[in-house]
């Protein structure tokens, strides 16, 4: 296997570029030099360090150097000079949006547009004056800039505190550890765990630490930095994962009731906002690919006809991107929801990373989202349940915002979670652009490898998108590498037990007949030689399988006869799912289901809360029990063994209200 080169060089932590960008020869070099020689007169613990950068190399150094963490932009001494380095610096950001940037000019600072314009303080973090000698000062400024983005207030914090040994006499009970730590029963899971795990379990009672559901000092101004990383106006942190996200953003616009458009195949967390907030759901469709039984996006042209036949909606929800890396075009499906008044969340669980790479760009926020849910823990350097909600509604009430999520969010949060989002945010916007361009040739070499056995195939964003979304403008996020192992004989669920079995691999998921890897930033260049052998070794074992795997399709969506929390909160009786087929069949056909039922894979609601039942889903049910594939099916019931399907009771299902699904 090719190696890897200088990938693994990784720059020394602390050494910061910044560049002048300027194409005056003798104004770069004199400044260069007089901030190099201040820097070294100076404390740095940054290691910062200047160079000088034409315009027109300014954009291929700003993709291909890890290093750089800041840019002081040359306005000249013209108008016509000021605005050309405001349209450079907003090329700058296209690529880069997590460098501090800085503007240097001089008498066009004045004279500009009848003054210095706020739109420049927006653009650019601090101005300094062409004609400026003290470098002292600019020197001090700009690391102190890099410092703030850099700082990580909670999780500084947290340790300060730790490190500070006070006596514990308040909750949680295992004190720092000390209930464990000497146990002859207990104490190898202190050893095991560690003692940070421990003494940095703290409570509200630690006042210091601020407060999660109110918070003030450290936690705020964590989350004010976070928000200013991933472009939002408002960001807040979740100790207890995107599902609470998603049931807090939902209640916030359809508390109490309201019309909601969502894919079918959003994540369950929407569906259960659905029935605690008694919404009335317009589903739509997702597409299936038929090849490999993957449901992807759904249509555009569905999106915007349920927008348009539904103007009394409040709410678009759309998962962007999907668990296979499918994104959607945004902006279009966004602008176009704003048009008709709905606002629009996005759910960029699998996402967080985004924004910090020019190739994975333009996000949600940037598509004009008002609301995105992140789980940061599952694509960056955060702790499990670690996720975010990003806010930019133009309409937001913060005051209820933080009500609403104080319902969901646990009075007693875990501190190392919140250090962890901490951490997590200061890491990307210090090498997030270094660490995913890794992951990016990683990916390459990955793929390539994978293809060149002849056996297995690495899906590209074409072989996943399905022929009706064609046109859609759907792209992949790369990170996510489903593998196609049809050729191998195997089903994907086979090759991913052999994977784990045989070579001590575990991978994301899999189907009938792939396997999704996921390229992160702990994935390394020696994980990578032994996926890659793996891979291989499989190959050299392919075997002719009788029968070819196909995935099964969904049923169809049949209608709502009443809101979902009318069926789930209802008088229901219990029907047999089996019954020697037919019947079951007879007895269930017409009724309204009571609960959601899901698949696993590929994760989508068969059955909904107040949805009539036909014989297509009860015939799909019993294939699914009765097939040699392994396949969890969430939300029936088992009496004895026998699955069971709860149901709305007649005379109850008679007096209700009937909807037709969009």
């Amino acid at each position: 296997m090719p190696e890897l080169g200088n990938l693994s060089e990784f720059s020394p932590p602390l050494e910061c570029r910044v560049a002048l960008v300027s194409d005056d020869g003798d104004f770069s070099d004199q400044w260069v030099g007089a901030l190099n020689t201040t820097a070294a007169q100076h404390e740095n613990p940054y290691g910062i360090r200047f160079e000088p950068l034409t315009v027109i190399a300014s954009e291929r150094r700003l993709c291909e150097e890890d290093r750089l963490q800041a840019l002081i932009i040359d306005g000249g001494c013209s108008a016509e000079e000021l605005v050309a380095a405001e349209q450079l610096v907003d090329r700058m950001h296209d690529l880069r949006a997590q460098l501090n940037v800085f503007l240097v000019a001089q008498d066009s600072f004045l004279n500009y547009r009848g003054g210095a314009p706020a739109s420049l303080r927006k653009r650019f973090d601090e101005l300094f004056d062409r004609r400026e000698r003290n470098f002292n000062h600019m020197f001090r400024l700009i690391q102190a800039f890099i410092a703030r983005r850099a700082s990580t207030p909670f999780a500084d914090t947290l340790k300060d505190y730790v490190f500070s040994a006070r006596d514990a006499w308040h909750t949680p009970g295992h004190s720092g550890g000390d209930s464990l730590r000497n146990s002859p029963w207990v104490g190898s899971f202190y050893r095991f765990m560690g003692e940070h795990v421990f003494n940095a379990d703290l409570s509200v009672s630690v006042q210091v630490l601020d407060s999660l559901l109110e918070p003030h000092s450290v936690i705020h101004e964590a989350q004010d930095l976070a928000a200013q990383a991933f472009g939002a106006q408002h960001t807040f942190f979740l100790t207890n994962g995107t599902s609470t996200a998603n049931k807090v953003v939902i209640q916030q616009i359809l508390g109490g009731g309201g019309k909601l458009i969502v894919d079918q195949a959003c994540h369950k967390s929407v569906h259960h906002a659905i029935l605690m907030n008694r919404v009335e759901p317009v589903y739509l469709k997702s597409t299936l690919h038929p090849k490999f039984g993957i449901y992807g996006p759904v249509r555009r042209v569905d999106i915007q006809q349920a927008l348009d036949e539904h103007p009394d909606a409040g709410l678009l929800v759309i998962t962007s991107c999907t668990y296979d890396g499918l994104r959607y075009d945004l902006k279009p499906i966004i602008d176009h929801a704003h048009r008709r008044g709905v606002k629009v969340l996005i759910d960029e669980a699998w996402y967080a990373h985004g924004y910090f790479h020019t190739e994975l760009r333009p996000t949600a926020l940037e598509c004009g989202a008002d609301y995105v849910t992140q789980s940061t823990h599952k694509t960056l350097s955060a702790f499990s349940q670690a996720s975010m909600i990003h806010v930019q509604d133009p309409d937001f009430d913060e005051f209820r915002f933080r009500e609403n999520l104080n319902m969901f969010a646990s009075t007693s949060p875990q501190y190392a979670i919140i250090a962890s989002l901490d951490v997590a945010r200061k890491q990307m916007v210090m090498e997030g652009f270094g660490r995913l361009r890794h992951c990016l040739k990683m990916v390459e070499i990955l793929r390539r490898e994978v293809d060149a056995t002849g056996v297995f195939r690495a899906l590209t964003c074409e072989d996943l998108i399905p022929a009706p979304l064609a046109n859609d403008n759907i792209r992949l996020d790369p990170t996510k590498v489903t593998i196609d192992v049809t050729a191998s004989g195997y089903s994907g669920k086979e090759i991913q037990v052999k994977l784990f079995d045989q070579f001590g691999i575990q991978v994301e998921k899999s189907t009938y007949n792939t396997v999704t890897v996921l390229v992160t930033l702990g994935s390394t260049e020696s994980k990578l030689l032994r996926l890659v052998h793996a891979i291989k070794q499989l190959a050299r074992q392919p075997r002719q399988r009788k029968h070819p795997l196909s995935g099964r399709h969904l049923p169809e969506f049949t209608r709502l006869t009443c809101l979902p929390a009318d069926a789930y909160f209802a008088e229901t009786e219990e029907l047999p799912l089996m019954d020697n087929g037919v019947a079951a069949e007879k007895k269930l056909v017409g009724r309204t289901c009571a609960d959601e039922v899901v698949p696993y894979p590929p994760g989508i609601p068969v059955l909904v809360p107040g949805q009539e039942i036909s014989a297509q889903i009860v015939q799909f049910l019993q294939q699914l029990l009765q097939g040699q594939l392994t396949t969890e099916i969430h939300g029936l019931i088992f009496r004895a063994d026998e699955p069971m399907l709860r149901v709305v009771c007649e005379p109850q299902s008679d007096s209700l209200c009937a909807r037709e699904s969009k």
